[in-house]
């Protein structure tokens, strides 16, 4: 679990127009929740939250939140981004208690590829099915990810959820069980992972035509 800090600034400026306002000084509107706290308006230094995000820990670490003197232990829940531009619009921040468990996403760091006898002796290529998972645990023991060896795989082998073993503490937010339990990495011939990548691209194409759709309307929504 690496440590990390955002500072922040409490903001009293709410709606569209105060939004827009804070963008255009490099400002990202923010919340912060939970505990039995109420929920919090903050504004964040653009430039440096976005670097931040750049790491990809930070997105599943214990951040240290902090607001002047004031100092409060988080999560990243929710982060906007622009539908196309490298901007960021909103982010959620959920405050912790280190005696209550938190859902987070962990991502899967996979080792051994260039060692596999399916890739090495029998010409197949590592294609990954997940990138992440969603677990359950205390604050204390989130891990940073979740490794997974796939040097020992041979040709058309898969590794499922059911068979990586999750840090002390750690859980599934659904357990791996009959249809749960997904495959998580399969070495498969060049042919066939270039048609599931093919499928991918295609549903990333749509994802994109919408996106675009949406920022037209948003910025024909506030030039009314």
């Amino acid at each position: 679990m690496s440590d990390f800090q955002v500072n922040v600034t409490t903001r009293t400026d709410t709606g569209k127009a105060a939004s827009r306002r804070m963008r255009h000084a490099k400002q990202i509107p923010a919340v912060v929740y939970g505990t039995g706290k109420d929920v919090e308006m903050l504004s964040i230094d653009h430039d440096e939250f976005r670097h931040q995000l750049e790491v990809e820990a930070f997105h599943n670490s214990i951040i240290k939140l902090v607001n002047g003197k004031r100092t409060e232990q988080v999560i990243l829940r929710e982060v906007q981004m622009h539908p196309y531009k490298p901007l960021v619009m909103h982010v959620d921040f959920q405050r912790i208690s280190a005696t209550d468990k938190i859902h987070m996403s962990i991502p899967f760091h996979f080792v051994g590829d260039d060692k596999a006898p399916g890739v090495r002796q029998e010409g197949g290529i590592v294609s990954h099915l997940m990138n992440e998972v969603d677990v359950v645990c205390l604050p204390g023991d989130l891990p940073e990810y979740v490794e997974v060896d796939v040097s020992a795989m041979q040709l058309n082998e898969s590794i499922h959820l059911s068979e990586i073993a999750l840090p002390e503490g750690v859980e599934y937010t659904h357990p791996p069980e009959g249809e749960a339990d997904h495959a998580v990495v399969s070495i498969l011939m060049p042919k066939v992972a270039a048609e599931e990548a093919e499928e991918g691209e295609e549903g990333e194409e749509l994802e994109g035509e919408e996106a675009e759709e949406a920022a037209a309307q948003e910025e024909s929504g506030d030039e009314d």
